[in-house]
């Protein structure tokens, strides 16, 4: 069984409310008419239509109130909201939001900062994450790498240049990830540089070996090393020459890059030349909200539907 098919069957063990802000995109639909059928999801479609309507007026008036509470310290003044909430985006971050849905999915029309901006300032950060990060899902043909050929690299989609305490937050996030959400039991991180275990030495390498050690306090749990080179981390062979002792080198299923261009890079490498298959979630966020590509499926929204259930299923 692949993977996005063990995230269907944990939805429809679940059946999770996910408000479709993009309720009256073609793809959306088909998409919403899918999961409703098959069980995985109870899709909401919010349309402009629908939130005008009149057996919604008190419901408005409710979320009008909640964002203005949310968002008065920042100047949004009670017109404002009341405006900003007849947007579905907003509409749909506020059923997130007021417990009316469990989790929200758009970007077959909206860009990702269309979606990140409103998550943010309603949603807002999971305690104890500083940003919002991504990660992709991926699974390779060689089962013999990471958790049966299953990896999770992070973050390849928000932060350009995080800082060493955002990339500790973007390893924890992204651990808590692969465990609930792939079932990874026992996540172990690699902290990637073009070093391992100083055998260089610059200040890009000096924010990786503080971002290992701030994650290891925020997880003390965690099984998570650096700074490691990618082969180092992956490899058995590599890792007892460069690494023998660590605890993460040789086996890690999960890999923290340093940046964004090195993420977006080793991601779209690990699909073109390695033949793997992905696909991508947010993580850090209070409730889980995903963004699709434009160019996407409706499979691609029935499984990020699927992936967004089982996220709100997992505990803080």
């Amino acid at each position: 069984m692949s993977l996005i098919e063990k995230i269907r069957a944990k939805a429809r063990n679940s059946m999770k409310r996910i408000a479709l802000p993009e309720g009256d995109e073609p793809r959306t639909v088909a998409a919403a008419k899918i999961v409703a059928e098959e069980g995985i999801a109870d899709p909401v479609l919010i349309t402009p239509a629908s939130i005008a309507d009149p057996a919604n007026a008190s419901r408005l008036s409710a979320y009008a109130r909640a964002l203005y509470e949310l968002r008065k310290a920042k100047g949004l003044t009670e017109e404002a909201a009341e405006r900003l909430v007849r947007d579905p985006m907003y509409y749909g971050m506020m059923m997130v939001k007021c417990g009316d849905a469990d989790g929200l999915v758009s970007g077959a029309v909206h860009s990702t900062g269309d979606m990140l901006r409103p998550a943010l300032q309603v949603i807002r950060t999971a305690p104890g994450m500083k940003l919002v990060s991504a990660s992709f899902l991926i699974e390779c043909p060689d089962t013999s790498i990471g958790e049966s050929g299953l990896v999770v690299y992070a973050d390849c989609v928000v932060n350009p240049c995080p800082d060493a305490e955002g990339l500790a937050n973007i390893a924890v996030a992204t651990a808590k990830t692969a465990k609930g959400l792939c079932g990874i039991t026992e996540p172990r991180v690699a902290m990637l540089s073009f070093s391992t275990k100083g055998s260089a030495e610059h200040e890009l390498v000096d924010k990786v070996r503080k971002a290992t050690e701030i994650a290891r306090s925020l997880a003390p749990g965690l099984l998570i090393d650096g700074e490691l080179q990618f082969d180092a981390a992956l490899l058995p062979e590599v890792a007892a020459i460069k690494a023998k002792d660590s605890p993460v080198a040789g086996r890690a299923n999960i890999f923290i890059f340093p940046d964004l261009q090195s993420g977006n890079i080793g991601y779209k490498i690990t699909q073109r030349l390695g033949g793997a298959a992905s696909f991508a979630v947010l993580q850090g966020l209070a409730s889980p909200c995903n963004d699709l590509s434009r160019g996407c499926s409706v499979d691609d929204i029935v499984n990020t539907i699927a992936a967004t259930s089982v996220q709100a299923c997992i505990p803080e």
